[in-house]
């Protein structure tokens, strides 16, 4: 090809013919189902772009050359895009121009597919920065709005509805001069335009602005809202979707707008819920999931239960076309291997230390795991979904209030011939499980055993959704005598790991893991049943399925914890698990599931995993050497080398947090034969919170095991510790925090050096409101640790702490780590004992949390309770004492005699 040298020409372009044909042959074989042909022709479209001239040949084929077929035209049009994203700033200028001026022209063109392919074309030049230098772009497109023919309005509409989806952010700024107080207005006019397909763009390209709470439409906002609702009847799907779109985000951004017509606009968005067009129904849905997090939904929606609950819990069926997708009528399907793009990316959560509670409930961040997650290959969200979601947090808005709109329908559903119906009622059930859970208890007697009974249902979807709703109900479950509802299912669902069905198995593994959660050890009786079961589903299950067992079992081993150290099981358990690690490389992110499964393992063997432990510290240190490595010659070199993925060594950290924490001592020789201090001095500087993370957990745990081999290096860690005492991560400074505690027992009178490289930031944070309560926790034991060691350094800021650290140890188990803070906090009283004066109901109540103290420390309790009392005179206690709450009361004079 030549690329004619005359001076700036008036570009009267031509083709050369001979180029024309190479080039309309290299469309034609791109369209080929032969793979090896789409290579090459990649190829030689990539050595094609170093003729300038190249991308000129391209538009002429999508603009001008009517005589080939559109898919060739489009295609010309998509691979100009693709060279456009990637070089568009070596185009000469001349090519440049020409592009932009043919697209302008052809924007109206005959055919859907070439006005579409223009517009993509148009977009992808624009978000290249080139707003700014196109600046006839916006006003020619909104003058083509309108032209009397309809081809040109729409192709203008539509390329205009892709740059408000690509650039909203730099059309609302000054560098354009605020081209939106024009756009804005005139789209307006359009909705009401005769063709649905204008409405439909007009409508999107508004609804862009809505949640940036754009100015330009914020002025127009009443007349967008009279617009909407004039569209509410629209007999095109698309139109009534973007205006179900546009109410859901009116909610979240001018629900004072939306208020006096909130009665017109429930009822319209229960209409639309039952659309026939299941795509306008997903988009209505999606209103009542947003409604529910607003203040006003309970008053607003509370009229409007008794029609809203059936529609739900109708969105809740599988339509047949899901039916087809999730090939609902294959039962068996268990010796099909998986495709890979099946599998999700899994993410690794980092290791943080925690204290232990006396009430033990269900901890409040701990409710990420059982989302509605029954049928994960469709498209992810639905209209079952999203109805489900909806009921899932109508339920816990309105509470047991939901259950009389609720049972009746249940009651049909449960019982029901169909199976799809049947399914359905099985998820709402689970749906409000949380929600509607004291209401739903007097029925669970009767629920359960029905429930237990569809774990054996012919039909394989009936089986996985009833895995699924009886995790919701565990913890019921597990309340009541273990012979009555947790022996059956604990049995049916062992059954159901082993299904023959593949999503059956997925779902019974993950409803096992939540049992196990709850019950913890009234497993043991059943253990060698269950690691039977566990074992044996390795060798039957695909890929997708052994990530969930790994999971299944690291989460029994946390469960059961010490008991699960028996030879017979070790024997069992261990085998298959160390036959998998020897098989994944080091590059397989299957190593992942299965180094979590394996450091809750190790911490629940303990000794029992010595044996194991050699390769495994090994391999995890080789994995922190190699990732360390890798991202340095990434930081040196960026375009040789790649950044290396650090959840690799995230997880060989925790995995060796894991085996420290089982095998104590017992890992001394393994340390002192290996680097990992070094690495560990890596690590804690890393840019990235979790590494940071995942080694301080380890350090803290290296402490306890063997800190001979830590010792040398606490001059070199307390000052980066210091550092990452930073509440903004909160996990970071929650394990920096532990490790400290930890140290400073080790170290004893040694520690003073470092306090005030620490200190003060504690005492920030316990200060700090709205701090979580584990980050609470933990400083309040590390305090109180420092001041045992160094009270002479840490007794004079008493005052500034006392309070909030009575507060948040108050509801922690007895532990080691509780006595070692409250031996600290006694200390540091003897030495300044005006610094708990005006906090002393806070120690009172602290100390009486204690269920048995050892008696040294009763004793060190009494002292100071004594003390205080006949300091103050008794009539003064008594007066004190009269403050106290009864239980408190009651227990200070039986524990302590005052």
């Amino acid at each position: 090809m030549v690329w004619d040298r005359h001076s700036k020409m008036e570009y009267e372009w031509k083709p050369d013919e001979q180029g024309l044909q190479q080039i309309l042959q290299l469309l034609k074989e791109s369209q080929s189902p032969d793979t090896t042909i789409q290579r090459t022709v990649q190829q030689k479209l990539e050595q094609l772009n170093q003729y300038p001239d190249f991308n000129n040949y391209l538009i002429f084929v999508l603009t001008k050359l009517k005589s080939e077929d559109e898919p060739t035209r489009s295609l010309s049009g998509l691979i100009l895009k693709n060279n456009v994203k990637a070089h568009f700033q070596n185009f000469p200028n001349g090519v440049t121009d020409f592009i932009k001026s043919e697209c302008l022209n052809n924007i109206g063109d005959a055919s859907p597919l070439i006005r579409a392919t223009v517009g993509i074309l148009i977009t992808t030049i624009a978000s290249k920065g080139e707003l700014q230098n196109w600046p006839d772009l916006l006003p020619k497109l909104c003058s083509l709005l309108d032209s009397e023919d309809y081809n040109t309005c729409e192709g203008a509409f539509g390329a205009l509805q892709k740059i408000c989806e690509d650039s909203a952010e730099i059309l609302d700024s000054d560098v354009l001069d605020r081209p939106l107080n024009i756009m804005i207005p005139k789209f307006l006019q359009f909705f009401k335009h005769s063709s649905p397909k204008i409405r439909s763009h007009a409508v999107a390209c508004v609804n862009q602005f809505i949640i940036s709470r754009t100015q330009a439409l914020m002025l127009h906002i009443d007349s967008f809202i009279e617009n909407l609702f004039a569209l509410a009847g629209d007999e095109e799907p698309e139109v009534r979707k973007n205006v179900c779109r546009a109410l859901v985000m009116l909610l979240e951004v001018r629900m004072d707008r939306l208020l006096p017509h909130m009665h017109n606009i429930v009822e319209y968005m229960l209409q639309r819920t039952q659309d026939q067009d299941e795509n306008v129904a997903l988009e209505a849905c999606e209103f009542w999931l947003t409604l529910a997090d607003q203040p006003i939904c309970k008053d607003v929606l509370v009229r409007h239960l008794p029609k809203l609950i059936p529609v739900l819990v109708n969105g809740m069926k599988y339509s047949d076309i899901d039916i087809i997708l999730l090939k609902g009528d294959v039962e068996e399907d268990e010796t099909i291997p998986d495709s890979e793009q099946d599998i999700r990316p899994r993410f690794h959560r980092s290791r943080t230390v925690a204290q232990q509670h006396d009430e033990d409930g269900i901890e409040e961040e701990d409710d990420d795991d059982d989302e509605i997650d029954d049928d994960d290959t469709i498209s992810d969200w639905n209209l079952r979904k999203c109805s489900a979601a909806a009921l899932d947090v109508l339920a816990n808005v309105y509470r047991d209030e939901l259950l009389p709109h609720i049972l009746p329908l249940l009651k049909e559903l449960l019982f029901h011939h169909e199976w799809v119906v049947k399914e359905s009622g099985i998820l709402v059930l689970g749906a409000i499980a949380e929600g509607c859970m004291q209401g739903m208890i007097p029925y669970l007697p009767e629920l359960i055993p029905h429930l237990i009974q569809c774990l054996s249902d012919k039909k394989a979807l009936v089986r996985s959704i009833t895995c699924w709703t009886l995790s919701r109900y565990a913890h019921w479950v597990v309340s009541q005598p273990p012979d009555t509802y947790l022996k059956p299912l604990m049995t049916e669902l062992l059954k159901r790991i082993l299904d023959s069905n593949k999503r059956v198995q997925e779902a019974a593994c993950s409803a096992f893991a939540t049992l196990e959660e709850e019950a913890c050890t009234e497993l043991v009786p059943y253990l060698a049943y269950i690691l039977d079961t566990l074992v044996f589903a390795f060798s039957k299950y695909q890929h997708k399925n052994l990530l969930i067992l790994y999971d299944a079992i690291g989460t029994l081993a946390d469960s059961v914890g010490h008991h699960l150290n028996k030879p017979e099981y070790i024997q069992m358990l261990m085998p298959p698990l160390i036959q998998k690690w020897n098989m994944l490389k080091d590059e397989d992110k299957d190593l992942f599931p299965l180094l979590e499964c394996l450091s809750s393992v190790a911490t629940a063997l303990q000794s029992g995993f010595l044996p194991y432990c050699e390769p495994v510290y090994q391999r995890c240190v080789n994995l922190v050497q190699k990732t360390l490595a890798q991202a340095m010659l990434n930081n040196a070199q960026p375009d040789q080398y790649e950044a290396p993925d650090k959840d690799f060594m995230i997880v060989a950290l925790d995995l060796l947090s894991g085996l420290a924490e089982g095998l104590g001592g017992n890992i001394e020789q393994l340390v002192a034969r290996s680097n990992i201090l070094t690495l560990m001095y890596q690590c804690m500087q890393d840019k990235m919170p979790e590494v940071r993370q995942s080694s301080f957990a380890l350090l803290g745990d290296l402490t306890k095991a063997c800190f001979q081999h830590v010792k040398p290096c606490i001059a070199d860690f307390m000052p980066i510790l210091g550092t990452n005492l930073n509440p903004e991560f909160i996990s970071v400074c929650n394990n920096a925090t532990w490790a400290i505690g930890e140290i400073s027992i080790q170290m004893g009178i040694e520690m003073q050096p470092y306090i005030p490289m620490v200190l003060q930031q504690l005492v920030e944070i316990i200060n700090r409101p709205n701090t979580p309560k584990t980050l609470l926790e933990n400083t309040a034991i590390t305090i109180g640790r420092l001041g045992y060691v160094c009270p002479q350094e840490v007794a004079p800021m008493l005052q500034q702490f006392i309070r909030p650290w009575c507060t948040s140890l108050r509801n922690i188990r007895d532990n080691e780590e509780k006595d070692s803070a409250f031996r600290g906090i006694c200390t540091m009283i003897s030495v300044n004992p005006s610094g708990v004066i005006q906090d002393f109901i806070f120690f009172c109540d602290a100390v009486a949390s204690w269920i048995n103290p050892k008696d040294d420390l009763r004793d060190m309790f009494c002292k100071i309770l004594h003390g205080f009392k006949n300091q103050v005179g008794d009539e003064n206690w008594r007066r004190f004492s009269d403050q106290f709450p009864l239980p408190l009361k009651e227990r200070l004079a039986a524990f302590y005699g005052v």
